[in-house]
């Protein structure tokens, strides 16, 4: 039964909700129009209310905004950061500084085809030593020459400025005049020449081209080498003259000592010519190799006749077990195997498939005169083995592993549209309606950030896998438009066979496209794509190619359609692109002003046309 309700003894007729709500909203309205009307009429003249409008209030400050002009939309104009010296290569152009991991690379260059990449990283200078002046056969001069391209490849893809220093630097030392007076013996008259070329160029590194660094990129010598600065003019245990670290004023002083000692021509070498506390020794050099003459009669007695004293035959045998050593470090710091990344696995075999041929040629046993033996500070390495090679994987996400290697294949996003679509007539309506908004970052980071993050956070953690320190020694990314670097050699410090698969078929050193077996496609650990599904893949990449260099006006207004409603996907494609560029702009600059001095030592002579055709199906 329901309740009857009273008010002074008397029955409350019922009303009905409706005629509630009807009652409500007449005196809501009724109250609204009586303030508007009334109140201000009723507020007296006069300063009356001064008391109240004295009063200051103060507003909150944001404090974590960077730059408040970012917020507004009617800031006024500003001047783009100036163009900085080399900073451009094809398409590619980029702005260093140290904001950027900025989550979008235009709200600091005002440019939207400029990225902003990390200021490029101090390289300290390690020299050697190399005598181009003495006659010598063409032959021993071009094995000596792939002796120190292989020293300067191994130094450079550690964060290293290999530089070969020759009589040249030593005769602009104010110090040889004396040298000169003392008539030493040639070998001693080397050894005091070397120590004053590195006492001309200053602080750094002493290193014979015969010690390689044989570690990972982390091993605490190898950090502590690439700060720069030597308090103590340093020797390692055991290594002789294969590495010294100091200061100018430290080597000066210790030349000095040299020049000063009377018994200076009965020195056999540097080390004994000054006194013993010249040098700090440390003990702990487990990331360097010396293959001097009496290490290679120690560990490798087998091919020991061979190198030791055999010319130019001997010194091409080293360099063949040093490069092998060099790639079976990198095998065994890997130890996990290589991920070749694949956002969205479907349709998208082709598109990576480039960059999973270059994880073939990385996970293959490297030729070496001694296939089992390990590198002189690596007594207990685990060598390869035909039979059971890198395990190469193709996970859908990146995975911050250390024993890991990635090798990334970043595509735009049209040709991610084009890809995953499975079509080659993307529209603005199609854009807007029915294609997800940054599809790749997003599954590229899904296991490290999870589903319910925007782009900006992603494009973050992408810009550190990539150009940070850690991620430039554990992974490398490449743009699915672009071709393959072809200095790829000097990126992983040593030279990647591309005569061998890991089936363990050999090929010709260098064949020709109609002689080399056809490419087999080994997709595992994801969708296996038809032959079908692979050809219509090469199409649609190709025309994504295509869609890229052309600049027709309505191409123009689909690019920008999909850049706009991929901001993160954009930004994380040119990031990659200029990254890249600049790292190949560094290097040949460098190598290109190199040339000029000690004869042009230790450059690449007999260039092969580079890596496209290692990737042609």
């Amino acid at each position: 039964m329901p309740v009857q309700r009273r008010i002074f003894g008397r029955p409350i007729p019922a009303m009905s909700p409706r005629r509630m709500a009807v009652l409500l909203g007449t005196i809501a309205i009724f109250a609204v129009l009586t303030l508007v009307f009334t109140l201000p009429s009723s507020i007296p003249a006069g300063p009356s209310l001064g008391k109240f409008t004295d009063h200051k209030i103060s507003l909150p400050k944001l404090k974590h905004i960077p730059s408040p002009s970012i917020l507004n939309p009617f800031r006024q104009a500003a001047h783009a950061p100036p163009v900085q010296k080399n900073s451009t290569n094809g398409e590619s152009s980029w702005y260093s500084n140290w904001n950027w991991l900025s989550p979008f690379s235009s709200s600091v260059t005002l440019d939207e085809n400029r990225s902003l990449l990390p200021p490029l990283p101090d390289r300290p200078p390690i020299y050697t030593y190399y005598d181009h002046t003495i006659e010598k056969e063409q032959e021993l001069k071009d094995a000596e020459n792939a002796v120190l391209l292989t020293w300067r490849k191994a130094w450079w893809a550690q964060g290293f400025k290999p530089i070969i220093l020759s009589p040249a630097e030593a005769m602009n030392n104010p110090l040889y005049t004396e040298l000169q007076m003392k008539q030493l013996e040639a070998p001693m008259m080397t050894e005091m020449s070397k120590w004053l070329a590195w006492e001309n160029m200053g602080t750094g590194m002493l290193c014979h081209y015969l010690t390689l660094p044989m570690g990972s990129n982390e091993d605490p010598l190898l950090t502590f080498l690439r700060h720069g600065e030597y308090p103590m003019l340093t020797r390692f245990d055991n290594l002789g003259s294969g590495l010294f670290a100091g200061s100018k004023a430290d080597i000066t002083a210790a030349v000095k000592k040299a020049l000063a000692n009377p018994e200076l021509k009965a020195a056999k070498d540097f080390i004994s010519a000054v006194p013993p506390e010249t040098f700090e020794i440390d003990p702990k050099h487990d990331a360097l190799a010396y293959y001097n003459d009496e290490t290679v009669a120690d560990k490798y007695p087998k091919i020991a006749g061979d190198i030791v004293g055999n010319g130019a035959k001997g010194l091409l045998v080293l360099n063949q077990l040093m490069i092998s050593h060099l790639h079976g470090t990198w095998q065994n710091i890997f130890n996990r195997g290589i991920a070749v990344v694949k956002p969205h696995p479907d349709h998208m075999s082709y598109a990576v498939h480039p960059a999973r041929r270059l994880a073939e040629f990385l996970a293959q046993c490297p030729e070496s005169p001694m296939p089992s033996s390990c590198p002189p500070n690596r007594p207990k390495c685990k060598p390869c083995v035909a039979s059971t090679p890198l395990k190469i994987s193709t996970p859908p996400a990146y995975r911050n592993t250390s024993d890991l290697y990635t090798i990334g294949t970043v595509p735009h996003p049209y040709t991610m549209a084009v890809l995953t679509a499975f079509r080659d007539d993307i529209s603005i309506p199609w854009i807007r309606r029915e294609s997800p908004r940054d599809p790749w970052v997003t599954a590229l980071t899904k296991e490290l950030l999870g589903t319910g993050v925007s782009g900006a956070p992603r494009v973050i953690k992408f810009k550190e896998a990539v150009a940070s320190q850690y991620g430039t020694a554990h992974s490398l990314w490449i743009t699915a438009e672009g071709d393959m670097p072809d200095d790829l050699d000097w990126h992983f410090g040593f030279a990647i066979p591309r005569n061998a698969t890991d089936n363990g078929r050999s090929e010709t050193p260098v064949p020709g496209p109609e002689r080399r077996p056809p490419v087999e496609h080994d997709f595992k650990d994801g969708p296996v794509p038809t032959e079908a599904e692979l050809e219509k893949e090469k199409a649609l990449l190709k025309r994504a190619k295509e869609f890229g260099e052309a600049r027709t006006a309505d191409e123009e207004k689909i690019r920008g359609a999909i850049e706009a409603w991929n901001l993160a996907d954009t930004e994380a494609w040119k990031f990659a692109r200029a990254f890249l560029a600049r790292s190949s702009v560094e290097r040949k600059k460098w190598e290109e002003e190199e040339k000029k001095y000690a004869g042009g030592a230790g450059a690449e002579r007999g260039k092969s046309e580079g890596w496209g055709r290692w990737f042609d199906d």
